[in-house]
């Protein structure tokens, strides 16, 4: 009989760097006969893209009901264990551990991204979590050091994230589609920073995106999370009279 899996992460959110993670992982067990449940933002995108069954990751009834079916919880990268955002993503992982450990599950924890962690509460449920798991690999040195200054027992292993396991893609013909009179197709991923809600990013950009036009290169701006980027990217697009693409990829979401 398979060993079923949980799979936590902030998969199914609209972040792409998630996703990624998410199926980076899968590529590495295709062979393996595991049966997979993925926690997620939208259990329906998740069986329609990639054929996972999905649970809701914000309903703790059903959760708790999919932590019962399974052998193990595994949160297949990430850097998912900080409080830069909020303290809600730390305290959120925290508690998967704990109630799976509680239920005497196993839990794995891969290509793990550690911090920042500013706050002394965020620093203490990191420690504990890591403590609690049957297997702590991160995803670069930093991370391991990180991990052992904040009390883990253990020395954490080392390994590449999850996304490397990602196959080369295919390169279409029509990949420079964006292209204007032979001009270079360049991707400009944005990303709001500060309090005053993107604006001084999006200025910023916009100008970069004038100058790359006046030197004959095309900008494709990137959606990399579709809560955070969207309305910075249509402020870029808008200073430039409207004349700077997205790619399909939010077209597509």
């Amino acid at each position: 009989m398979s060993a079923r899996l949980l799979l936590a992460g902030y998969f199914g959110c609209g972040n792409l760097g998630d996703d990624a993670i998410l199926l980076g992982f899968l590529e590495g067990i295709k062979d393996k006969p595991y049966e997979l449940i993925t926690l997620s933002g939208s259990p329906d995108r998740m069986m329609n893209s990639y054929g996972l069954r999905g649970i809701p990751r914000l309903d703790f009834n059903e959760v708790n009901k999919a932590i019962d079916e399974v052998d193990a919880l595994v949160f297949p990268g990430g850097s998912i264990f900080q409080d830069v955002t909020s303290m809600r993503s730390v305290g959120y992982y925290y508690k998967l551990v704990a109630n799976a450990k509680r239920k005497k599950k196993k839990v794995i924890l891969l290509g793990q991204g550690v911090g920042p962690l500013n706050r002394t509460f965020g620093k203490m449920l990191t420690a504990k979590a890591f403590n609690m798991a049957d297997v702590v690999v991160v995803r670069d040195p930093a991370s391991g050091q990180v991990a052992k200054q904040l009390g883990m027992k253990n020395s954490p292993r080392s390994a590449a994230d999850m996304a490397f396991l990602l196959p080369k893609p295919q390169i279409s013909e029509d990949s420079n589609r964006y292209g204007v009179a032979g001009m270079k197709t360049i991707g400009v991923s944005i990303r709001p920073h500060g309090k005053d809600k993107g604006k001084a990013v999006s200025s910023i950009f916009a100008e970069v995106c004038q100058r790359m036009f006046q030197e004959k290169n095309m900008t494709v701006l990137i959606e990399m999370d579709q809560m955070m980027d969207k309305r910075v990217m249509d402020m870029v697009s808008k200073a430039n009279g409207g004349k700077v693409p997205d790619s399909e990829i939010s077209r597509l979401r």
